[in-house]
């Protein structure tokens, strides 16, 4: 009997089904031999090998979107293959692609190994696609660790930088303090679904479908209650919501400019992945007490962000403030969702919209920058216009979406999320949101206004030096794909086309 349930278990083990994960973890082992077995004059072409396989392997994604393993589960129940799922995988992928071009600039600057980077950047990913698409508490947990662990080395990777160390620490504890929240919630989840004496009981309380129906047969119950709390609590850590966010300006300007950019864009993603799935399927019967808790959150999010982005000028903690004002906006997408399953459509569109902008910004960053990483200050970007007008123009455009200025992409998907929000009846949660979006326009055009235009700066005295870092010259690779998001950005303010009827009519 054991030896049927084993054999059943594999026999849903559809290899097929991950082989975008498989392909980037064995990318990732093959940087490794490459560096070993390659002499050291071959090693700087390593990098460029890791961003042409995960190019390759995109364009494989892309014709293998509607595989015939979509919409099924596999692994004995541990996935659940969905378009949502393939859209993220792209997203991973592609916010991947732009990690590794940005590192080729920020590394390059620094006296750190280059290949293990890479080589991170590759398993986190692998690591986001696999949390997006599970379906069992178990995977869920393994695939977030994996994350999260991945983020310790790469939050620290400039270790010579005090800034940096501490970022690092930082994020450790956080990391830490999110994981036990989380784990206890799902321990308390799976023992309140276990008890023999409550209706519709089940072992497989793990597995997302069961607990939905064991939650469904017993509303109201005090345990499951606070597991769910304490699991969105978790969740709240990864996606820097309030009042999880305490410490993610510290970490967002300590770690280096792509792993900032990798956990602003991919790491947030990654947990609005886990937080839909959470609450449109497993604790869908216990809306009466994610929607007030979300509200609220998402509330107090929008509010903290922009106020607190207000009075920086470290461009990395304004970023990384300014993220969790985003983390506000998406977080009201998915209240809407909650009553309104098309808004979904408008929350992956923003996520799109978001990534393409914030890598034009963290691309313009990554030249800006020198050689102390964590020091990015608004002043550094003065008369960037001047020097280098193919930098500002890029940043500006990336900051105007950011904002929500129009025709730029980030307005229309801003308009998508207030629109869901306004057809689910959230006026409160609207009014602020919009509130929000009139004060990030002030310290996202402060930003640009120090580009644009020099700021005063005391007159040098004799035999002062202008310690400003200079920016780097744009190399091809990076400076087409800059020049790609800043052109898609506009385009799509303007038409959205295919693009936009896929997330509104998903």
């Amino acid at each position: 009997m054991n030896f049927e349930l084993l054999q059943a278990a594999a026999d849903s083990n559809q290899w097929s089904a991950i082989f975008p994960e498989i392909a980037l973890g064995l990318l990732a082992l093959a940087l490794l031999v490459f560096e070993i077995v390659l002499p050291k004059a071959l090693h700087k072409s390593i990098p460029a090998i890791s961003i042409v396989g995960q190019l390759t392997l995109l364009v494989c994604l892309l014709f293998s979107f509607n595989a015939p393993y979509v919409g099924t589960e596999t692994f004995n129940g541990l996935l659940h293959h969905t378009r949502d799922g393939q859209f993220l995988r792209v997203f991973f992928l592609l916010c991947s692609i732009f990690v590794s071009l940005i590192a080729t600039v920020s590394l390059a600057k620094q006296k750190v190994p280059r290949i293990e980077f890479h080589h991170l950047v590759l398993v986190v990913s692998a690591a986001m696609m696999l949390l997006a698409q599970s379906n069992h508490f178990v995977m869920l947990f393994v695939a977030l660790e994996t994350i999260t662990v991945g983020f310790y080395i790469l939050v620290s990777y400039f270790r010579a930088n005090p800034l940096t160390l501490e970022a690092g620490l930082k994020y450790l504890i956080m990391g830490a303090l999110s994981s036990g929240l989380l784990l206890f919630g799902i321990v308390l989840l799976y023992g309140v679904a276990g008890n023999p004496l409550l209706p519709d009981h089940t072992v497989a309380g793990m597995s997302f479908p069961e607990l939905q129906k064991f939650l469904a047969a017993n509303p109201h119950n005090f345990l499951a209650s606070l597991g769910i709390l304490l699991v969105l609590s978790g969740v709240a850590f990864k996606i820097g919501a309030f009042p999880f966010q305490i410490w993610i300006p510290d970490v967002y300007q300590g770690a280096p400019t792509p792993v900032t950019a990798f956990l602003a864009v991919a790491s947030k993603a990654a947990g609005f992945a886990v937080l839909v799935t959470l609450v449109t399927s497993a604790f869908a019967p216990y809306a009466y007490l994610t929607v007030p808790v979300l509200t609220l959150m998402a509330g107090a999010t929008l509010i903290f962000g922009n106020i607190a982005a207000l009075t920086q000028h470290n461009v990395k903690r304004l970023i990384g403030l300014s993220g969790v004002s985003h983390a506000g906006f998406l977080l009201l997408g998915v209240v809407a969702a909650m009553s309104n399953p098309s808004a979904l459509g408008a929350v992956y569109f923003y996520l799109f919209v978001y990534l393409i902008a914030s890598f034009a910004v963290f691309g313009v960053m990554a030249h800006v920058s020198g050689a102390n990483d964590a020091e990015q200050e608004l002043d550094h970007y003065s008369g960037l216009a001047k020097s280098h007008p193919f930098l500002a123009l890029v940043l500006a455009i990336g900051l105007g979406s950011l904002a929500g200025i129009p025709p730029l992409a980030g307005f229309i998907g801003k308009l998508f999320i207030f629109i869901a929000a306004f057809q689910a009846g959230l006026y409160p949660l609207l009014a602020i949101a919009v509130i929000g979006v009139v004060i990030s326009i002030f310290y996202y055009f402060g930003w640009i206004k120090a580009a644009f235009f020099d700021t005063w700066r005391a007159p040098l005295l004799e035999g002062e030096t202008d310690d400003r870092p200079q920016p780097t010259a744009v190399q091809w690779p990076l400076g087409l794909a800059l020049g790609a998001l800043a052109v898609f950005t506009v385009v799509l303010g303007f038409y959205q086309g295919c693009l936009g009827d896929w997330f509104l009519n998903r």
